[in-house]
């Protein structure tokens, strides 16, 4: 089973405020998330491939 994290959660993962969180979503460069309920919810696997991906393309 999937740990679900609130945008609030996931951007604290990230060190961002919920509205950059917003504008990542917006333009494309957030993690992937879904509407579950209406609320916008993020994997926390894929916070975390999210974060593993950042620090992989940087050694290229």
């Amino acid at each position: 089973m999937h740990q679900l994290l609130t945008l609030e959660e996931a951007a604290a993962m990230l060190r961002k405020t919920p509205n950059q969180m917003r504008w990542l979503i917006h333009n494309g460069t957030a993690p992937k998330s879904g509407k579950i309920a209406g609320r916008r919810m993020f994997r926390e696997s894929d916070v975390e491939a999210y974060i593993e991906a950042a620090f992989s393309d940087e050694e290229k």
